[in-house]
């Protein structure tokens, strides 16, 4: 009887964690990511949620959200709520603790400086109530709000952040979406090699230790005297077929007048010229081509292969600095100002070729212009684009539901490409381990219609490679 008693003591408590308003805005679905451990709405939680709830904007759509999940919680027991709602039911068993509302005026004992007024002190408040109610029990604030766990902290209170949504910890070890193959590769692997050639491109079947770790879509190279560029085409156990690129160094494949300047951007432009990849992402940092390449692909592939009948491009509309205020004109209008680097990219296209003189440069201007639409994302939901070529440009500052909206607007024949850089996001609250485009990355990686490359060098110029270098 006494052994059974001290097996029991060992069980670790279940933790007590008190939400902040901003966890639930960031993702709705938040309560049901604790597992096992029980959760606490402060009344001010409640409030500041009834505060935000009106508009279009993405926070009050997620706060219209958690309002409707919370009242489906809510109204699934018959017991009181002071005593907890088991939240197995309401989230079909993603989690098995209670949720618990505040149902009681708490006094709280703040230190005399901070104003009792101010929500975040009144939910503080809050967590010093349960923590001296609950002496054994780890009673955790989660926030969103830097200064508040800060706050927290002083206090003697333990906060963390929320983490649920964060897809990887350290962004280094994100998908770069190519692999340099070892000095033994060929001693390993080579021996019950099988090659043959396919459409002007070698193919090798191969068996050994490192096919199985293979992804398909991942590129594969090998620097030296006899350098391989190659790409995974199928894997099965432990044997890969290999098949080696278009080389878009060389002017007679040059895209649009374009040419791959080194190896990740000949990477970047196989997956934009292969037809067969319906998905592709470009991460890089600023002067590295992404919509460079990618403009240059989608005129190549609606005007003279004809496989797309428009390019659609849109981008998320976050200020770096001040606000500009309203913008008169129409759709395309409005969004102009946030399109410089469109109109940029198409100068350099434009550019390329010499022989056209300037009626020429005019001209094919115009019929470039006419075969590009600008798109603002608030009118994304519900529409269905055909035989598309579709650039979501910035896509570091979508949300992962934003991106979820956006990439099934892919009807067929559509083709959708991804651009950012998550070392620049400008939307509150998103981190680089929570970005959308690094949580698609991560999703959909290794599926045969979708493909990844992360850009390294700088191409723009000396001046902006030495400042992304050293500011």
């Amino acid at each position: 009887m006494a052994r059974k008693r001290a097996a029991r003591s060992e069980v670790p408590a279940v933790k007590l964690f008190v939400l902040d308003t901003n966890v639930l805005m960031h993702d709705p679905t938040s309560v049901y990511r604790f597992e096992e451990h029980d959760v606490f709405l402060p009344i001010m939680t409640l409030e500041e949620l009834d505060n935000n709830k009106k508009g279009m904007s993405e926070i009050a759509r997620n706060a219209r959200q958690i309002t409707r999940t919370l009242d489906e919680i809510v109204s699934s027991t018959a017991e009181g709520i002071e005593l907890g709602i088991p939240l197995a039911g309401p989230s079909r068993g993603l989690a098995s603790g209670r949720l618990f509302v505040q149902t009681e005026a708490i006094a709280g004992e703040l230190p005399a400086g901070l104003p009792t007024a101010k929500a975040d002190n009144q939910i503080l408040a809050v967590v010093i109530h349960l923590q001296q109610r609950h002496p054994g029990r780890p009673v955790i604030l989660v926030s969103k709000d830097i200064n508040m766990r800060i706050k927290a902290r002083a206090l003697g209170l333990e906060a963390q952040d929320y983490f649920n949504d964060k897809v990887l910890e350290d962004t280094d070890l994100l998908y770069t979406g190519m692999r340099d193959l070892p000095v033994d590769f060929w001693e390993a692997h080579g021996p019950e090699m099988e090659s043959w050639k396919k459409d002007g491109h070698t193919l090798y079947r191969l068996k050994g230790p490192l096919c199985s770790q293979l992804l398909v879509n991942e590129f594969v190279f090998q620097e030296g005297s006899h350098p391989l560029y190659a790409i995974v085409r199928e894997v099965a156990g432990k044997t890969a077929l290999l098949e080696t690129l278009t080389d878009y160094t060389h002017p007679k494949n040059n895209v649009w007048g374009i040419t791959s300047r080194n190896r990740e951007q000949n990477f970047a432009l196989n997956l934009l010229m292969n037809p067969e990849v319906d998905f592709v992402t470009l991460l890089g940092q600023a002067g590295t081509g992404k919509t460079l390449l990618t403009l240059a692909a989608g005129l190549t592939q609606v005007l003279e292969s004809k496989l797309y009948s428009e390019i659609i491009m849109t981008r998320v509309t976050v200020p770096v600095g001040e606000d500009i205020g309203f913008l008169p004109g129409t759709e395309e209008e409005k969004m102009g100002p946030w399109m410089g680097a469109l109109e940029d990219n198409l100068d350099v296209l434009n550019k390329t070729d010499d022989e056209a003189g300037d009626w020429g440069r005019a001209a094919t201007r115009d019929l470039i212009r006419s075969r590009i639409k600008i798109k603002s994302l608030n009118f994304m939901r519900g529409r269905t684009f055909l035989n598309k070529f579709l650039i979501i440009d910035e896509a570091q500052n979508l949300t992962p539901k934003q991106m979820k909206t956006l990439i099934t607007r892919a009807g067929p024949g559509t083709k959708v490409v991804c651009l950012g850089n998550i070392a620049q996001i400008d939307t509150p609250y998103l981190t680089e381990g929570s970005s959308g485009l690094t949580y698609v990355v991560d999703r959909f990686k290794g599926w045969e219609h979708s493909g990844h490359i992360t850009l390294q060098r700088g191409e723009r110029s000396r001046l902006a490679d030495r400042a992304a270098e050293v500011l």
